[in-house]
């Protein structure tokens, strides 16, 4: 229904954090991170469930401290989605979660220490099959950096990312990939354009502490849909100062906004006006409430009126079209006899995407028995 999607991804190799491919031809991933304290397994345990429910692909944990590497001994053995450990400084913390079966290291091999405590982390991953996650931010630039550039920038946090990456090349690790974070969108965005044509290796997106829940999903959805649309970008982590299940929800709105990704229901719904015949906001609000557990891709297009309506419903899996007292109903583009009633749209619709849903999931997996 749609043309083409004209965005070409950049080639780069292919790791695996866990059972999630990431890099080379792989679906782009989204991640979270969790916020509860690591050594309180039960609250860590439910956050990463409710993460897992609305389909984070890999979720990080931080790990400070030695009791928290126990804890995510007990955390790891609870959950099904793939675990990246956060660790700083502390080489022996990493020692320990990789022995636990963590499926991503997220260090910076430069502040680990001395070369001898470098190549047991990396000896440490390799020897068990982990990936390394290479994390600039320009808010923890190496002083000799600050003082070099006098501020972050762009060439900075470049210079910074390629130290790491050199090290891990001599100690002939090529299992990674790499970060170069910022607040500023400009400044991330530049980094990361440096760095795409300097190595080879996934890139992992993000606008590091974008800010609370609404100008934090503007601005990542700012400067990651820039790097995306320009192909750059294997991962994605929305960073928020809210619920971490918000970050996968509006990581996967920003892939589907440029059809990077297809996951769950695509709402096209009007903003709406005086010539609405249903109160379309409540609507749309409802429907994705009740609707959140759908993940087969679909497109539903709610629209108040007969103007735009007609239009977005053609090329809609499902769609609905305003008018007085009983609205027109179309699917997979084509208009139907049936009318639904006003006052009684949510729970008409939500039965019938419930009834497409179900369907469209049938027919992929014949498809893919078939295949």
């Amino acid at each position: 229904m749609f043309t083409e999607n004209p965005i070409k991804r950049r080639k780069s190799t292919q790791i695996m954090v866990g059972n999630v491919p990431v890099g080379g031809d792989a679906p782009i991933s989204v991640q979270s991170m969790t916020n509860t304290p690591t050594t309180d397994v039960e609250a860590t345990v439910k956050q990463i469930r409710d993460l897992e429910n609305v389909g984070a692909d890999i979720v990080r944990v931080s790990v400070p401290t030695m009791d928290a590497a126990e804890a995510f001994k007990q955390i790891k053995q609870q959950v099904k989605v793939p675990l990246v450990a956060d660790i700083h400084f502390d080489y022996r913390i990493a020692l320990k979660v990789a022995e636990y079966g963590v499926d991503c290291l997220r260090i910076n091999p430069g502040n680990i220490g001395r070369e001898d405590r470098i190549r047991a982390v990396v000896d440490a991953a390799r020897d068990n099959n982990i990936p390394i996650r290479i994390g600039v931010n320009g808010g923890s630039l190496e002083k000799d950096l600050q003082e070099k550039y006098r501020e972050p920038t762009a060439e900075a946090l470049l210079e910074s990312a390629l130290r790491h990456v050199d090290i891990l090349d001599r100690l002939n690790f090529d299992q990674f990939k790499v970060s170069v974070k910022a607040s500023d969108v400009f400044l991330a965005v530049g980094a990361y354009r440096l760095l795409a044509k300097q190595i080879n290796n996934p890139l992992h997106l993000g606008i590091t502490e974008a800010g609370g829940f609404r100008a934090g999903a503007v601005k990542s959805a700012v400067g990651m849909g820039m790097l995306l649309a320009e192909g750059i970008g294997d991962t994605l982590r929305v960073s928020l100062a809210a619920n971490p299940v918000e970050e996968i929800k509006v990581g996967f709105d920003i892939l589907k906004s440029l059809r990077l990704r297809s996951r769950g229901i695509n709402f096209i719904a009007c903003p709406s006006c005086s010539r609405q015949e249903f109160d379309v906001i409540s609507t749309v609000n409802a429907l994705e409430e009740r609707l959140e557990d759908i993940l087969t891709p679909m497109d539903v297009s709610i629209i108040g009126c007969v103007v735009n309506g007609p239009g977005e419903a053609t090329v809609s899996d499902l769609g609905l079209t305003g008018s007085n007292r009983k609205s027109g109903f179309y699917l997979d583009g084509l208009r139907q006899k049936e009318r639904i009633d006003n006052n009684d749209i949510v729970d008409q619709l939500e039965k019938k995407i419930r009834a497409k849903a179900d369907l469209l999931s049938s027919e992929r997996k014949i498809k893919i028995k078939e295949v």
